[in-house]
């Protein structure tokens, strides 16, 4: 499966349409010169697309009335666009890719492209200037931002560029796991940058032997742009009571820190911050011993919510020893895979007869549906079930299905059902994220499939199924129809 990364010069691949500006200033061939220029002034603009009905006929710039002011000897009131325009006109169509665009520039010695629609109709300018600020949002330059940043003031200003990034990568030709791991990048750059700046203007600081780990979808590296905190932090069990304080201190600020950058905290408490989750190596191994052994629902959540811990910052070997005893616990307790697939099961998508899509009967998502809870959630612990099986603890949803095709749990086309199923659910969430965010409106996991076009519903409604796919093959390995209920 391939995975490209969206790098340095990821902005190149871009289409243009992701950066031109739409509506183009625009003007006649009989317009004056005098009014060209008063637009001009008026607009803050250096030319104007010279227009024939909706196709692109010319382009006047202030150059150009400039020569003619020296040549005339100041008289312009008679001149016409039409006069000075240059109508070897030099376009791009809106879905070829900057490079092209860039190509051109250079080939003619020219500072703005027309952008056209697949009918040669105008749709907007592409300039140097837009080029010059793209690459200021590239995530080259953004992760160097962040990690100059020097108060979490600025930190908070990068991250509401981080949004303009990403949504302009969305309509680039990046696929869905280059976006999620760009967005988990800067995610990890944040926290990693905060940290630093505890430790650097208030002295706090994360003590020997302990270590801050990201669990969930950030714990996997596929986080989508509003993702919550979901944090743990793990301590050697020899710390001093002096080292316990400071571990406190450090997780408390952090937490706080990290809400102040824009990142919210977990509404169930799953953080750092909070006792239950901030614990010996020791404790944290009873406390998986016990929700393992004994797979009751209480537990199947908690164990569901701590699975794919990484260590972001601090002391890399207690995450190490936790895995291996979490990977002793299921070799010993052979039903607990069971009971967690019945426990995901649990999550299906929600497929009607003859392939409708079910939606919400009641509450604030009435009428719709939830792509995480009923499709992403469902995707994710389902194959993080099917990989910690096989002892594999990281990597994200895409790198475990590639591993378990690797292994023969999953068949070719499983992978490509998966694989696609996955895509499209977390692409369809970064864009209702973006889309809310541009609204100014608080992004949800619930969509309408009455709003959605025939070609969407069918791309959705496929996705559900796949997700469903998934479901019966943990019915089938793990035998669940002989699970008592």
């Amino acid at each position: 499966m391939s995975n490209p990364v969206l790098g340095e010069d990821g902005f190149f691949f871009l289409q243009v349409d992701a950066l031109c500006k739409s509506p183009a200033v625009t003007c006649t061939p009989e317009t004056s010169i005098v009014e060209a220029a008063r637009t001009m002034r008026d607009q803050q603009i250096s030319g104007l697309v010279v227009v024939k009905g909706e196709i692109p006929a010319g382009i006047v710039s202030a150059r150009d009335i400039c020569d003619l002011i020296a040549v005339s000897g100041g008289t312009v009131d008679n001149f016409r666009v039409a006069d000075v325009m240059k109508g070897d006109l030099v376009t791009i169509a809106r879905n070829q890719y900057v490079y092209d665009a860039i190509f051109k520039m250079a080939k003619y010695n020219i500072h703005r492209v027309v952008v056209v629609d697949e009918q040669g109709r105008l749709h907007g300018v592409v300039t140097d200037t837009d080029f010059l600020s793209l690459q200021t949002r590239s995530p080259l330059y953004l992760t160097r931002e962040i990690e100059f940043a020097r108060s979490i003031k600025q930190l908070r200003a990068i991250n509401e560029q981080i949004t303009e990034t990403i949504s302009r990568a969305s309509r680039s030709i990046a696929d869905t796991p280059s976006l999620v791991q760009l967005i988990s990048h800067f995610n990890d750059a944040f926290t990693l940058r905060v940290i630093a700046l505890m430790e650097s203007d208030e002295g706090i600081v994360l003590p020997a032997g302990a270590a801050y780990l990201a669990l969930g979808s950030e714990g996997r590296g596929e986080q989508t742009l509003r993702t919550d905190q979901d944090s743990a932090m793990i301590y050697a069990d020899d710390l001093g009571e002096s080292a316990l304080r400071s571990l406190e201190r450090f997780a408390q600020r952090l937490v706080d820190a990290l809400e102040e950058v824009g990142v919210p905290r977990c509404p169930g408490n799953t953080l750092a911050s909070n006792p239950e989750w901030r614990c010996s190596l020791s404790t944290w191994k009873e406390r998986l011993s016990l929700w393992i052994s004994v797979p009751k629902p209480e537990h199947l959540v908690n164990f569901s919510m701590f699975q794919d811990f990484r260590t972001l910052h601090g002391d890399a070997s207690l995450e190490s020893r936790l895995h291996e005893h979490v990977q002793s616990c299921i070799q010993r307790n052979t039903l607990y895979l069971p009971y967690m697939a019945r426990h995901v099961e649990g999550f299906r998508a929600r497929i009607g007869m003859f392939g409708r899509i079910l939606v919400e009967r009641r509450g604030e998502g009435r009428g719709k549906v939830d792509i995480k809870k009923n499709g992403i959630f469902a995707l994710t612990q389902g194959v993080s079930l099917l990989a910690l099986e096989l002892g594999i603890h990281s990597g994200t949803t895409w790198d475990k299905i590639d591993q378990l095709h690797k292994h023969g749990i999953l068949s070719a086309d499983d992978v490509e059902t998966l694989d696609e199923s996955f895509s499209y659910l977390m692409r369809l969430r970064i864009s209702m994220q973006l889309h809310a965010l541009a609204a100014g409106t608080t992004p949800t996991n619930y969509i309408d499939p009455l709003l959605m076009s025939t070609k969407e519903r069918e791309r959705l409604r496929s996705a559900l199924k796949g997700v469903n796919s998934l479901m019966k093959i943990l019915r089938v390995r793990y035998k669940l129809d002989s699970i008592a209920r």
